[in-house]
C-alpha cells in the first residue's frame, strides 16, 4: 500500500518543466489527450515557440490575466448607476438575436444584435437588464443559434463591463464588444467549446461539484483573454488545478535572496500563486494598474533578466576579436568623396565617423543605425561598405523584401558605376542557373558586394571573406537569420539598420549590447509634409487634390490593407479599387496595381514604371511601406487608416516629401474609429518627427508590436510595461550591473550566469 501510494504521489507531482502536452496524465482539470494537446498548441504559440511539445507549466503559467474580478462582493441589479463597470451574476430570461434593419450606419453586410434579457441569480427583484452585442458575417446565424443554446432560459452568466441606461427600453444595458472575454455561464458546460467527446479520458464538468463552483464566484477571481479554444472559465479551472498539484519547492527561485530584500520582493512562488488569484488582504486597484506585490516581482524578473542577459552580451563583445584589418586613409575617403553625390549632413557625418572608429578599432563593430525616414541611413551604410571593399574585404546588404532589395542594387550600381567594384543582386526569385553563377562568384571573391535578401543566408551561399554586413530593417529579421549573416564573415563587423525610431528606453533596454547612431536631421530641401485625416464625406476633395498633383507632373500612392475582397471584412481592398480607379474616376490616367501575392518580375516591372513616371497612380498594399524611394511622389492617399499604426502610418508617409515639391499625406477613415485610432491619427496630423511619433507608439502599442518581436526572436516581456515600469526597470538594469561588474565572481552571479545560459528564452537576445 506505501509502495503504491509513493507511486501515486510521483506520477501527480508536476513541475514548472513539465510539458503542458503530458497535463492529462497528472488529471488536471478534465483534460484528456486531445485537449492537452491543443492546449500544448495554444501555450506554445504565446509563448513563441514552434512546436507545442516544447511548452512547459511556466509558459502556461506566465499567461497572465488580463483584468480581474471580485466575485466575492458582487454587484446587484439595485446598485447599477449609469457609467458605473460591475460585475453581475444573472439569469437568463429570454435570449435570441434580429437583424439591424437601418444599416445605413454601419456595414455592409447583414449585420444582427444578440441580446440577453436577465435578472438577479437570486431572483429576488425581478427587475431585468439587459446585455447586446453586434454579430456579422457569414457565419452569424451560427452565432446567434450557439448563443442562442448556450444562453436557454434558466442559465446563470456572470458579466462585467460599464453599464448605461436605455430609455427605449427603460432598464440598465451592457453592450460587450468581446463576448468570449466579458461573459462567462456558470451552468452550462455541456455546451463548452472545449468538451472533446471523442476524448475516453474526457470527464464532463459536474455543475453540483462545490470545489469547482468555488473557483469562480465566492472569491476573487483571474479573467484570461481566450487561449486557444479554451475560454476564461476553463482557463481559470486548469491554473487553479496546475497551482494546486505544484508544490513550492519544485518553482525554482530566480533571484538571489539578497536582491529580493534589498528591492522588497516576494518569493516567486508566492508572485506566480498570487498574480492568478489575488489574497484577500491585497488591494483590488493595486491589482488593476498592476502594482500588487506579485505584479511588481514578476515585472523586475522580466527586466532584470533581460538586463543581465544583454549587458553579459556586451562584455562578450567587448572581449572578442577580429581578423579584419581596416584603415581609414586618404586613399578610402578620396573614393568615397568621389561617390557622394552631396554632401553629408552633420548628423552623417557623425554617424560616419562613429561607424569608421568601429571598423579600425581590434573587436567587431555591432552598431545600430537609426534615423528617420529619408534622414540617409543608406548612403552612410554605401560609406561603410566602400571603407570594407577598399580594404580587401566583401560587404552584403540584406534587406527584408525584394522590391526594397532591388531598389538598393539599382541605386548602389549606380552610385558606383565609375568604381571598378562588381556590385550584384542575390533574390530568391533569381533563375536557378543565374544564381548559381552568382553564389560560385561570391565564394571566389568575385563579387565586392551583395545585395539581397534572405537568399544571401541559404545553403548554397558562400563569402570568399565577407568583412561587413549590413542588414537593413533589422526588426523585420529573425535573430536567427541574423546570425547567419554573421557566421558567414571571419568575424565581421555588422551594421544594422532601422527607419523605426526606437525609444530611449527600449534601445538602452533591448539594444543594450549595440552602439547606437541616430540620424535626427533631414538631408536639406526637403519640404514638410502636410496631413491631412478625411472621412469618407471629404473624397471628392481627395479627387481633386490627386488630380492637380498629376496635372503638375507628380505622382500620388493609394494605399489599402486589403490584397482582395475579404467576408470577414467590411473594407475596401487594393484589387477592386485599383479597377474602379483605372476605369471609372481616372480613366485618362495611368493607374498600376502592386500587392505582396504578385510574382517578383510582375512586381519588378510596375515598380519601374513607376519610377519612370510611366505610371501616375499607384494603388498599393503596405508591401511599399519600407524604403521605396520615388522623389516625383508628391501624394499619399491611406485607405482605412484607423487599422494601421502609428510606425506604419509613419513610414507609408515617408514614400513621399522625397523631393523639394510640398507632398501631402491624407489619412482616409471611416466612422468607426475606437479612440485609440483617434488618438493615433491626430497624433500624425501634428507632427512629422518619427523620434515623437515612436515614443506615442510606444505608450500605445507597447514594445512587442513596435520591435515586431514575434518575428525577431527577442524575448517579450510578459508583465513589464516600459512606459508605465519605467523606475522599475532602471532599478532593474541597475542590479544586473552591479552583479556583473561589483560581484561578477560570486557564486550568485555563477548562478545567474548558469540560469541564463540554460534559458532558452534569453539565449539569443543579443545576437547581433
Amino acid at each position: 500500500m506505501v509502495a503504491y501510494a509513493m507511486i501515486r504521489a510521483m506520477l501527480s507531482a508536476i513541475s514548472l518543466t513539465t510539458s503542458v502536452e503530458d497535463l492529462h496524465k497528472h488529471k488536471i482539470a478534465r483534460l484528456g489527450p486531445n485537449l492537452a494537446r491543443k492546449l500544448a498548441a495554444a501555450v506554445a504559440a504565446h509563448a513563441n515557440k514552434r512546436h507545442s511539445t516544447e511548452a512547459t507549466v511556466e509558459d502556461l503559467l506566465t499567461y497572465l490575466p488580463m483584468r480581474y474580478e471580485d466575485r466575492s462582493r458582487l454587484a446587484k441589479i439595485k446598485d447599477l448607476e449609469a457609467g458605473i463597470e460591475a460585475s453581475l451574476e444573472l439569469q437568463v430570461k429570454h435570449a435570441g438575436g434580429y437583424e439591424v434593419r437601418n444599416r445605413q450606419a454601419f456595414s455592409k453586410s447583414r449585420l444582427f444584435i444578440f441580446e440577453v434579457s436577465g435578472v438577479d441569480a437570486d431572483n429576488k427583484t425581478g427587475r431585468q437588464v439587459v446585455v447586446w452585442w453586434f454579430i456579422s458575417g457569414r457565419h452569424a446565424y451560427d452565432v446567434i443559434q450557439f448563443y442562442t443554446k448556450k444562453l436557454s432560459r434558466g442559465t446563470r452568466f456572470i458579466t462585467f463591463g460599464q453599464w448605461e441606461w436605455d430609455n427605449k427600453r427603460g432598464t440598465y444595458s451592457l453592450r460587450l464588444h468581446r463576448p468570449a472575454d466579458e461573459l462567462e455561464t456558470l451552468t452550462t458546460p455541456e455546451l463548452d467549446q472545449n468538451i472533446d467527446s471523442r476524448d475516453p479520458e474526457h470527464v464532463e464538468a459536474n455543475t453540483s461539484d462545490p470545489a469547482l463552483a468555488a473557483i469562480h464566484v465566492g472569491r476573487r477571481v483571474p479573467v484570461y483573454r481566450k487561449l486557444g479554444d479554451f475560454n476564461s472559465k476553463r482557463v481559470r479551472e486548469i491554473v487553479h488545478a496546475v497551482l494546486s498539484k505544484l508544490d513550492d519547492k519544485d518553482i525554482v527561485e530566480t533571484l538571489p535572496a539578497e536582491l529580493r530584500q534589498k528591492y522588497r520582493l516576494v518569493a516567486r512562488p508566492q508572485a506566480l500563486r498570487e498574480i492568478h488569484f489575488p489574497p484577500a488582504d491585497e488591494s483590488m486597484v493595486n491589482y488593476e494598474q498592476s502594482r500588487s506585490r506579485a505584479h511588481l516581482r514578476m515585472i523586475f524578473e522580466d527586466f532584470f533578466w533581460l538586463a543581465f542577459a544583454v549587458a553579459l552580451k556586451r562584455g562578450e563583445r567587448v572581449r572578442e576579436s577580429k581578423e579584419l584589418k581596416i584603415r581609414i586613409d586618404k586613399t578610402v575617403k578620396d573614393v568615397i568623396s568621389a561617390v557622394l553625390p552631396f554632401k553629408l549632413t552633420t548628423a552623417q557625418r557623425k554617424a560616419t565617423a562613429q561607424i569608421f572608429n568601429d571598423m579600425k578599432s581590434t573587436t567587431p563593430m555591432n552598431r545600430l543605425l537609426q534615423g528617420d525616414v529619408g534622414s540617409g541611413k543608406t548612403i552612410v551604410a554605401l560609406i561603410a561598405m566602400i571603407a570594407a571593399i577598399e580594404n580587401g574585404y566583401q560587404a552584403a546588404l540584406m534587406a527584408p523584401t525584394e522590391i526594397l532589395a532591388e531598389q538598393h542594387a539599382r541605386n548602389i550600381k549606380r552610385l558606383l558605376a565609375k568604381t571598378p567594384y562588381r556590385v550584384e543582386l542575390l533574390t530568391g526569385s533569381i533563375r536557378a542557373s543565374e544564381k548559381r553563377k552568382l553564389q560560385a562568384a561570391l565564394k571566389a571573391g568575385e563579387i565586392n558586394a551583395c545585395i539581397g535578401t534572405q537568399a544571401l543566408i541559404q545553403d548554397a551561399v558562400s563569402f570568399a571573406n565577407l568583412g561587413l554586413a549590413v542588414i537593413d530593417e533589422q526588426h523585420r529579421f529573425g535573430v536567427m537569420q541574423r546570425a547567419e549573416l554573421r557566421a558567414r564573415g571571419i568575424n565581421p563587423d555588422v551594421l544594422v539598420m532601422t527607419a523605426t525610431p526606437i525609444p530611449r528606453s527600449l534601445a538602452m533596454t533591448v539594444y543594450g549590447d549595440l552602439d547606437v547612431s541616430v540620424i535626427d536631421e533631414l538631408p536639406p530641401g526637403r519640404t514638410p509634409i502636410e496631413t491631412m485625416v478625411y472621412g469618407d464625406d471629404q473624397r471628392q476633395e481627395v479627387k481633386q487634390l490627386i488630380s492637380r498633383e498629376v496635372k503638375a507632373g507628380r505622382q500620388v500612392y493609394v494605399v489599402y490593407p486589403l490584397v482582395e475582397e475579404s467576408e470577414k471584412m467590411d473594407l475596401r481592398d487594393a484589387t477592386r479599387r485599383y479597377e474602379y480607379l483605372r476605369d471609372t474616376v481616372f480613366p485618362k490616367l495611368s493607374v498600376g496595381l502592386l500587392h505582396g501575392k504578385m510574382k517578383a518580375s510582375e512586381k519588378e516591372e510596375v515598380m519601374k514604371s513607376f519610377v519612370t513616371g510611366e505610371i501616375k497612380i499607384l494603388v498599393t498594399t503596405t508591401v511599399i511601406e519600407v524604403g521605396v524611394d520615388v522623389p516625383n511622389a508628391s501624394v499619399m492617399i491611406v485607405e482605412h487608416a484607423e487599422r494601421f499604426g502609428l510606425s506604419q502610418l509613419h513610414q507609408l508617409r515617408g514614400r513621399v516629401g522625397r523631393g523639394a515639391e510640398k507632398s501631402y499625406c491624407v489619412l482616409l477613415t471611416s466612422d468607426k474609429k475606437t479612440m485609440v485610432a483617434r488618438e493615433r491619427l491626430g497624433i500624425m496630423s501634428k507632427t512629422n518627427n518619427g523620434f515623437i511619433i515612436a515614443e506615442k507608439d510606444l505608450e500605445l502599442r507597447g514594445p512587442g508590436e513596435i520591435l515586431g518581436t514575434k518575428q525577431s526572436g527577442l524575448p517579450e516581456f510578459r508583465i513589464g510595461n516600459l512606459v508605465r515600469d519605467q523606475s522599475i526597470l532602471e532599478k532593474a538594469r541597475a542590479a544586473a550591473e552591479y552583479y556583473l561588474t561589483e560581484r561578477s565572481s560570486s557564486p550568485q552571479t555563477k548562478r545567474m550566469k548558469q540560469y541564463l545560459a540554460a534559458n532558452a528564452r534569453f539565449g539569443l537576445a543579443s545576437v547581433g
